[in-house]
């Protein structure tokens, strides 16, 4: 594309080209770049398509006025393309993006030009009819949905005069109105939190059950306030009979939208209304982590800084939750802010701020002498064990290098934290416990279980080679069932680590458990093949070696109907597949009585080959 040229001036060339086209093919090359630079997500073809075919001033939406795809592809010279893939268009390069974006003046008002296309089009009027219709009506209007969404993007950003009244005329019908459904689908994803309402029960309990699916309490105020459009929400203030108060099917007020949202200049607006409810904005500002929204509430003496919802949860847990430092410091300023204050569960803002990994936080709340580092929650983890299980190493410092953290403290379960840690694969939190002299890397949890049992069952061999570099630890101990670390990698499948330990002297490879059950036994029952062949190419393996049952790993494939380690074993010259178990049954009966086909055929096959007469309890049958 212009041969000596940069990408610039071969773009350049290009746009001049696309403006020399005839009219309408022009207009549709530059309108269909601008969308698909600006729009909020990739455009599928047809919402691209649709998106050119409205007519401002237009009541009726022609999808007759729609251009063909490949006509648009023409119109941009070769800038956009389809992706087959997902049908959405794109811009050829990122390139072209970055030469678009540093030139303006090619677009005149690009977001407010493409908010007065989604607004005209929501203001058509076969959507007013497909509203009427139902409201649950499933649409299969391509724009229809982008439109719902993000048309008030697009406004907040540019708001021109004219979308301003399409908006107005929009919203003041909006109860109803089948883009306030999708909409509100949206706002479903966007919940992150279970917030409660002060309507009688909290959000959570409402979402997922269907009640997205009827908009009609979802108002035009409520809509402004969620875009946070001032300019659009003041005048519908003005225009009409509002109650600012009045909740959506949510249980959000217009104010909860704009805390949440962090529309400082909504807030000030609903916050000069008479009888405004303050109940809950503050969570929810709070949540976002919108500091100058804090601040404005903050100053209301009607506003508590450390008010409960019906879960219990206070702004600040809320703040701490979502790592917002700046919201946790200016709640902690507040004498009145309990900053160790538990919800329902028992859980602390500190509980929250180490369990989600927030180590700004956890350090604001730990400066204080009124913060407890060892409460406990309702399921007994302390702040320690919480940041340990979600793998949150610069938390795990953070609280230990305190004196009085207990790095050994015995949580849910009676686990220490470096049994979570091993549990859970986290190698580099393992790595800081150890660094203490305190911490036991052999110390028994439930059941008896060290780390290593634990870490081993889990697969998590960074761990297991971590543990066994200490030099402490003995990979031969036992746990309550008369397991090894090696066994229970063995049960599970954990074919690195069964390599690892195998490597180790110390390691019998044959050493059953209380009930007999050796680590073939185990991983022939549990289907493990290729656990199962590096176990057989053990000389001191017995491959037939029986457990309390008299089973042998024959036996328990076949009866779990597992061909492959089947096949494995009867290729071993040790392994007789005559063996009866304690009720009389072969591998073949077993096979055949739960009707495994395919190891039924195997050892079919094999007896055939080795000219053996079945043994037990109706193998006559086959």
């Amino acid at each position: 594309m212009g041969d000596g040229l940069g990408w610039e001036g071969a773009y350049g060339m290009t746009i001049e080209r696309i403006k020399a086209l005839d009219g309408d093919q022009s207009r549709l090359g530059m309108a269909a770049l601008m969308w698909v630079s600006y729009a909020e997500r990739p455009l599928t073809t047809d919402e691209l398509c649709h998106a050119l075919a409205v007519e401002l001033g237009s009541k009726d939406f022609n999808t007759g006025n729609a251009p063909l795809i490949s006509t648009l592809v023409s119109c941009s010279q070769g800038l956009l393309a389809v992706d087959k893939e997902t049908s959405t268009v794109r811009l050829i390069h990122l390139t072209v993006k970055d030469y678009l974006s540093a030139r303006p003046d090619l677009f005149s008002g690009p977001h407010s030009s493409m908010a007065e296309i989604c607004l005209t089009y929501l203001n058509s009027n076969h959507l007013k009819v497909l509203s009427a219709l139902s409201s649950s009506v499933v649409c299969s209007d391509p724009f229809l949905g982008y439109c719902s969404v993000y048309w008030g993007v697009h406004a907040k950003r540019q708001l021109s005069e004219c979308a301003r009244l399409l908006a107005l005329d929009l919203l003041r019908e909006y109860d109803g109105h089948i883009s306030g459904q999708l909409l509100l689908e949206q706002v479903e994803y966007l919940d992150c939190w279970d917030f409660d309402t002060n309507f009688g029960s909290d959000f959570d309990s409402q979402a997922g059950v269907g009640f997205y699916g009827d908009s009609s309490a979802f108002s035009g105020l409520h809509c402004a306030s969620f875009f946070g459009i001032a300019e659009v929400l003041a005048a519908l203030i003005q225009t009409e009979c509002y109650d600012v108060n009045n909740p959506d099917v949510s249980g959000k007020t217009p104010l909860s939208y704009a805390a949440w949202k962090g529309h400082a200049g909504v807030v000030e607006i609903l916050l000069g209304q008479e009888g405004v409810n303050l109940q809950t904005p503050l969570a929810y500002a709070a949540s976002g982590g919108h500091e100058e929204v804090v601040k404005i509430l903050l100053r209301l003496p009607e506003v508590s800084p450390d008010q409960q919802s019906n879960s219990g949860r206070t702004p600040l847990l809320h703040a701490a939750s979502g790592g917002h430092e700046g919201v946790v410091k200016i709640l902690l300023e507040r004498g009145e802010v309990n900053p160790d204050k538990e919800d329902n569960e028992g859980d602390t803002p500190l509980l929250y701020a180490a369990r989600d990994g927030h180590e700004g936080v956890v350090k604001v709340l730990l400066e204080r002498g009124d913060v407890d580092p060892e409460r406990l929650d309702n399921y007994g983890r302390t702040p320690l064990h919480s940041a340990v299980r979600g793998g949150h190493e610069g938390v795990v410092k953070v609280l230990l290098e305190r004196g009085d953290v207990d790095p050994e403290s015995l949580g849910d379960c009676g686990v220490t934290p470096l049994h979570s840690a091993a549990q859970s694969g986290h190698e580099g939190v393992v790595k800081v416990l150890l660094e203490r002299g305190d911490v036991d890397p052999e110390s028994l949890g439930d059941c008896g279980v060290t780390p290593l049992h634990s870490a081993a069952q889990g697969g998590h061999e960074g761990v297991v080679k971590v543990l066994l570099e200490r030099g402490k630890v003995n990979p031969d101990i036992l746990d309550n069932r008369g397991e090894t670390a090696f066994l229970k990698a063995a049960r599970r499948g954990r074919e690195g680590v069964v390599k690892i330990l195998l490597a180790l002297p110390v390691t019998n490879p044959d050493k059953p458990n209380h009930h007999g059950s050796t680590p073939l036994l185990l991983a022939a029952h549990y289907g493990h093949e290729n656990v199962v062949k590096i176990l057989l190419d053990r000389e001191e393996v017995n491959p037939d070696k029986r457990d309390n049952d008299g089973d042998t790993p024959l036996l328990c494939a076949a009866r779990c109907g597992h061909e492959g380690v089947v096949k494995v074993l009867l290729e071993k010259e040790r392994v007789n597949p005559g063996n009866i178990s304690h009720v009389g049954l072969t591998p073949l009966r077993c096979a055949v009585s739960n009707g495994h086909k395919g190891v039924v055929e195997l050892l079919k096959l094999h007896q055939a080959a080795a000219h053996v007469t079945p043994l037990g309890q109706g193998d006559t049958t086959g």
